[in-house]
């Protein structure tokens, strides 16, 4: 069982105890196939020990002291530094092949320690913004919300306030969405087509009045931004980009502070619009009883790119009601003026 095929019948001279307090001997070393064989001088077999039991008493001292096990009180003292080698070769090979139950344990706590610390980078932010998300009031969500239209206005410019332009906005939300209608704000045309922020607000570049000649294609773009909304809550985007921190401070404090607010505005200013699949609008403009047509065209005024909502328009064939007076329309388009 030695672990090397040079090391079969090494011998040396050593020093051999039988117990604590006999005479030592002179003896001869033998390293066997499986075990340490001790002999008299004149080679008269004294005892065996057993390769895989043989423990050194003294690592790393010399003469190398030996017993045939921890408990044992035989004593073997070798100061031949090939013998000693090849035992502790040999011991280095047998220990190898142990099984190491406590090493399958480590292992075994190593993957799990692993495994958690996964779950923690990758799962529980994610755990946490949704929970945190959850247990937020309508209250909270629509401060969080006002505050971030603000943050909007400071960095794209006021928001367009005027009185009867504003009148007839709250008309638009209420013909395309029904009397739980959403808040509306519109924006100089420093903004995206549409936003939506948290507390159900929705934001509207006042180009979609002043470039069309229909109150239908706000309406359109407002409903495809509401889609959105309802596919993606608007405050955990809010919250996964400011990250754990924010997220940790509103749920335990109930407040956001100002720069992540103002971090998402910028974001939220730059970001390119998603498209909304035509089953997820078609049923919008249905319920509203609105043509999809003006929303179509002014996206792609060929038509190609949408022709889906164009061939499928839920009003083909027959009027709608309005959807405002022409005072109303031409307020709206004037909302941004004093």
């Amino acid at each position: 069982m030695t672990a090397l095929a040079q090391y079969n019948r090494l011998e040396a001279t050593g020093l051999w105890r039988e117990a604590p307090d006999a005479q030592r001997r002179e003896v001869i070393v033998s390293l066997g196939d499986a075990t340490l064989m001790i002999s008299t001088l004149a080679e008269v077999a004294l005892t065996h020990w057993s390769l895989p039991a043989v423990a050194r008493l003294n690592p790393g001292r010399q003469p190398a002291l030996y017993a045939p096990g921890l408990d044992a009180e035989e004593r073997l003292e070798l100061d031949d530094p090939d013998m000693i080698a090849a035992i502790e070769t040999v011991r280095s090979a047998i220990e190898r092949q142990r099984p190491h139950p406590g090493r399958l344990r480590l292992r075994i706590g190593a993957g799990m320690g692993a495994a958690m610390l996964g779950l923690g980078v990758f799962w529980l932010p994610d755990a946490l913004t949704r929970q945190t998300v959850a247990l937020l009031p309508p209250a909270s969500r629509e401060a969080i919300g006002n505050r971030l239209l603000q943050e909007i206005g400071r960095l794209a410019g006021p928001i367009c306030t005027n009185p009867r332009g504003s009148v007839a906005l709250g008309r638009l939300a209420r013909r395309a969405f029904g009397e739980t209608a959403p808040r509306v704000a519109v924006l100089p045309s420093s903004v995206p087509d549409t936003l939506a922020l948290p507390g159900g607000i929705l934001v509207a570049n006042v180009a979609l009045a002043e470039d069309h000649d229909t109150p239908a294609v706000m309406a359109g773009y407002l409903l495809a931004e509401d889609a959105r909304r309802a596919a993606v809550d608007p405050m955990l985007t809010l919250l996964t980009e400011a990250g754990l921190g924010v997220t940790f401070r509103l749920l335990t404090t109930g407040e956001i502070e100002a720069e992540p607010l103002h971090a998402h505005a910028a974001t939220l200013l730059s970001r390119d619009t998603t498209p909304v699949a035509d089953e997820l609008l078609l049923p919008r403009f249905a319920d509203a009883d609105l043509s999809t047509q003006p929303y179509a065209f002014a996206q792609d005024p060929t038509g190609e790119s949408v022709i889906g909502l164009i061939e499928a328009d839920p009003v083909r064939g027959r009027d709608s009601a309005p959807i405002l007076t022409d005072a109303d329309w031409v307020s709206l388009q004037d909302i941004c003026g004093r």
